[in-house]
């Protein structure tokens, strides 16, 4: 049975995990829609509009390792290795890390405690080589921000490399993508490393905003800059001019990097937090989503 957090501002629906049973995003949390309750304005959209395409991405849903998977590189074929929020993945050849992919799965013992306002997730890895991961999420509602906590234990003998970024699938009131959202960050902004011509010519930089020149026929993925101003103080809005209605995500973290994909019907901004811990050491971080109307 799916869980939904509610405070009269923010209604938020969230998957009970397992229902989503891939081996890309993290179970827990995942967050299948968000209502900001004056205006009813929805916020959350699918991946992919066609069944059986995608990875099965829905709304806020995170992922650890898409390219630094734990343990993968050093894993010979047919051995295991940790992903976090999702079990115990199999190496089935000695192909590069594909976070596409369908690994076979032993998944992780997740334990959940939740109340109107909030949710809090505990999973536990299975000892693999050397690596242990206890992973700790709470979710909770703060007025109109729904903030995600996150606690990551190294429990093993080996030290954890890997990243772990937000999926963000958004489509404002189920609006496509195009001349009506302008995407805000707080410096200038830049686009690089966009992944053809065309996703070049779809989008226009002037200042701080980053917009599209028209409603996009064809995946469009790139690299953003202006984020980059300060430790605490980046941030990204995305903001539905017709609706008025908008959505910030900021964080506790200095980010690596900050990613840009969508299509027709999704617009996805993706901040990556760099995640590196000793054996019996922690890391804590947290990401704030506020949802408004102009």
């Amino acid at each position: 049975m799916a869980h939904q957090l509610s405070n009269g501002i923010l209604t938020v629906d969230i998957a009970e995990p397992g229902d989503y049973s891939g081996t890309r995003f993290d179970w827990t949390g995942f967050i299948t829609q968000v209502t900001l309750e004056d205006g009813k304005h929805t916020f959350c959209v699918p991946e992919s509009l066609h069944a059986g395409k995608g990875s099965g991405g829905i709304g806020l849903c995170n992922e650890f390792g898409i390219s630094r998977a734990i343990g993968y590189a050093e894993a010979a074929a047919g051995e295991w290795f940790p992903k976090p929020g999702v079990g115990l993945l199999h190496k089935t050849d000695n192909a590069a890390y594909d976070f596409m992919a369908a690994y076979p799965l032993i998944p992780s013992e997740i334990k959940t405690e939740s109340s109107r306002h909030e949710i809090v997730y505990k999973v536990k890895s299975e000892e693999c080589r050397g690596y242990g991961i206890l992973l700790s999420k709470r979710i909770s509602l703060h007025g109109d921000r729904l903030i995600i906590d996150y606690s990551l234990e190294n429990t093993g003998i080996k030290p954890l490399h890997t990243e772990e970024y937000i999926h963000n699938f958004v489509g404002i009131n189920d609006a496509p993508a195009g001349k009506d959202y302008e995407l805000k960050l707080p410096g200038k902004a830049g686009v690089h490393e966009p992944e053809s011509s065309y996703t070049s010519g779809l989008l226009h930089v002037s200042g701080n905003v980053v917009s599209w020149t028209a409603v996009p026929d064809r995946p469009f993925y790139c690299r953003l800059s202006g984020w980059e101003k300060g430790d605490a103080d980046w941030y990204w809005e995305l903001v539905h001019k017709p609706s008025g209605a908008g959505v910030r995500e900021s964080g506790s973290f200095r980010p690596e990097r900050m990613a840009l994909w969508g299509e027709q019907h999704v617009i996805s901004p993706e901040v990556f937090a760099d995640i590196s811990i000793l054996p019996r050491h922690s890391r804590d971080w947290s990401r704030s989503y506020q949802f408004f109307t102009l």
